[in-house]
């Protein structure tokens, strides 16, 4: 999958991997995508933040980060000096003008692509849609700009030809679920109630989201949620996904790139492709015409 054009590509979910503490784990991927960036410095949610489930985790991290002046000034040049492979910034904020504020000051080399994170569950959303917020945005950048999206939506299709059309050059998706866990004393057990749950139960929905963008839309898909094994990642693939990201699996195994990179060329071959690529989109041909 490396270094071809237009092949697919392996990256890190937003926020589920530290380039300074693991460098090695991080130059693994294809392109690594940076933890959220904010206007402001971002302290996060207050404590207990992160909690195990039965069937995966929840998390309630608020989306902290240094700044956005600091990250362009220290953390997006140590990073680039830090790590060999292309660097995708995760883009936040509260307001349109949030957003398009942060993407006029990336047309900087060390930036590959913008991902636009439209769908934190554990902060309040900005009041504009996604679409209003690609547009906006879309007139400021000439960098890729790809929209990570919630698996909340209830049409997705519709969801993401509104990005297509605003100008978007990929989607991401999903974002966590929104969730909740309860201690042994039936208390919440993060401190702000709900928080993203990811891990391997999401797969499901993930493959949903996946399979309905795909009948929508030919823009690239960057499909993520409970991506375990190669297994996983190949399912995505024949639901349209075009590249792949790896989140909560790699909190719990840091080798988890390369295993999951060598079983997707595996379960690929298994399955009768030559390439993982070729797979692309195969699940379409056995979903069902709705009836007149």
């Amino acid at each position: 999958m490396r270094g071809r054009t237009g092949a697919l590509l392996l990256l890190n979910a937003s926020g589920c991997l530290d380039a300074f503490t693991a460098p090695d784990v991080a130059s693994l991927f294809d392109a690594f995508v940076t933890k959220t960036v904010t206007p402001e410095l971002r302290q996060g949610n207050p404590p207990v933040r992160i909690a195990e489930t039965e069937h995966g985790m929840l998390n309630a991290i608020g989306l902290a980060n240094p700044g956005r002046d600091t990250f362009l000034g220290q953390t997006l040049p140590r990073l680039a000096s830090t790590i060999d492979v292309p660097i995708w910034v995760s883009v936040g904020g509260f307001s349109v003008r949030d957003y398009v504020e942060t993407c006029e000051q990336l047309a900087r080399d060390e930036v590959a692509c913008v991902e636009l994170n439209l769908s934190c569950p554990n902060v309040d959303e900005a009041p504009e849609s996604a679409a209003e917020i690609v547009r906006a945005c879309r007139g400021v950048t000439a960098k890729p700009l790809y929209a990570k999206v919630s698996p909340h939506t209830w049409d997705m299709g519709e969801t993401v030809r509104a990005i297509e059309e605003a100008g978007a050059d990929g989607v991401s998706m999903v974002n966590t679920l929104r969730g909740v866990a309860l201690d042994a004393g039936l208390h919440t057990t993060l401190a702000r109630g709900a928080g993203g749950y990811s891990g391997p139960a999401l797969k499901p929905v993930a493959l949903a989201a996946v399979l309905a963008a795909r009948r929508a839309t030919a823009l690239p898909i960057v499909a993520m949620g409970g991506v375990q094994n190669g297994r996983d990642a190949l399912e995505l693939i024949a639901c349209g996904a075009t590249h792949i990201a790896l989140g909560t699996v790699l909190f719990a195994d840091v080798d988890a790139p390369s295993r999951v990179r060598a079983e997707l060329h595996e379960e690929a071959r298994r399955a009768g492709f030559e390439r993982p690529e070729d797979a692309l989109g195969v699940a379409l041909e056995s979903v069902a015409k709705p009836a007149n």
